[in-house]
């Protein structure tokens, strides 16, 4: 069912790249406008495991580092059919976590320094479980397939307030598009990929649950874990980076009733409602 809405989100996501493209600049500005975007979401997909490790300060760990988290990713990965990913950890006391990695053979899963210290074994297991179920379900590909087709409406934006501006938006009889209708679609299409892209995250969110608790066989010690991590995140946010607070398992950030609209989180009450009815 997830899989289904994500695809369905994902063609609402590309009409509306169609529409607000035709309705900016015609096919030609449609097309350069699109090439551009691939081309730079291209170059961040095939570096987004360094840019977002980097990003948030995370360093590799041995094994003789440490022991019993390598073992742990290790059983995981083999019990999910997968490569061991590397393993890595950020100095925060915050509990939380999160997978990168443009496909499983290039993947990596990080923790915080708090979620070793905060979870016990099962739920541990959980978390790292949900982060490989991100790296089985390829879900850093569909996350960045979103961000080409955001980006790209975002970019036709950018160059719509600029023809604006320099006295572009011919009428229609001229072959070009009409400036009113230039003027709403500039407004409304960048709201409208934004909240279609968070929508997809959060869809994958929830398969990652799914899919997590399968791996893991404990929906349970992931719906506990997932508790947890939300009553401290929301003590004691983490200093991140908004770009890459996506990533997380929950949200590292504070934000209020307006924020979760634009949330890439679904609700943590509904998370856990959907494991303990595994």
């Amino acid at each position: 069912m997830n899989t289904m809405k994500t695809f369905l989100l994902m063609a609402a996501l590309t009409a509306l790249f169609m529409v607000a493209g035709q309705a900016m600049g015609g096919q030609q500005g449609m097309t350069i406008a699109l090439l551009l975007a691939v081309g730079l979401n291209f170059f961040a997909y095939w570096n987004s495991d360094k840019m977002a490790l980097a990003m948030n300060r995370a360093r590799e760990v041995s094994t003789a580092e440490a022991p019993d988290l390598h073992a742990l990713v290790a059983s995981l990965a083999a019990r999910a059919s997968l490569p061991k990913p590397k393993v890595y950890v950020v100095d925060n006391p915050t509990p939380n976590a999160f997978a990168t990695g443009r496909d499983p053979e290039h993947a990596a899963v990080a923790v915080t320094t708090g979620l070793l210290q905060v979870l016990d074994r099962y739920e541990l297991e959980g978390v790292i479980a949900h982060e490989l179920a991100h790296i089985k379900n390829r879900d850093i590909l569909i996350g960045s397939i979103a961000a080409v087709m955001a980006g790209a409406i975002s970019y036709l934006a950018t160059m719509a307030q600029w023809a604006m501006l320099f006295g572009g938006g011919r009428s229609d009889e001229e072959g070009g598009s009409n400036p009113l209708v230039m003027l709403v679609t500039m407004l409304v299409a960048p709201l409208a990929a934004t909240l279609i892209q968070m929508a997809i995250s959060r869809g994958r969110e929830y398969l990652a649950d799914a899919t997590g608790a399968q791996i893991c066989g404990h929906p349970q010690s992931l719906a506990n874990a997932l508790n947890k991590l939300a009553n401290y995140n929301a003590q004691q946010p983490m200093d991140v980076n908004p770009a890459s607070a996506q990533m997380y398992i929950v949200n590292p950030l504070k934000g209020g009733s307006i924020a979760s609209l634009f949330s890439t989180h679904p609700p943590m009450e509904e998370r856990i409602r959907r494991l303990l009815s595994m």
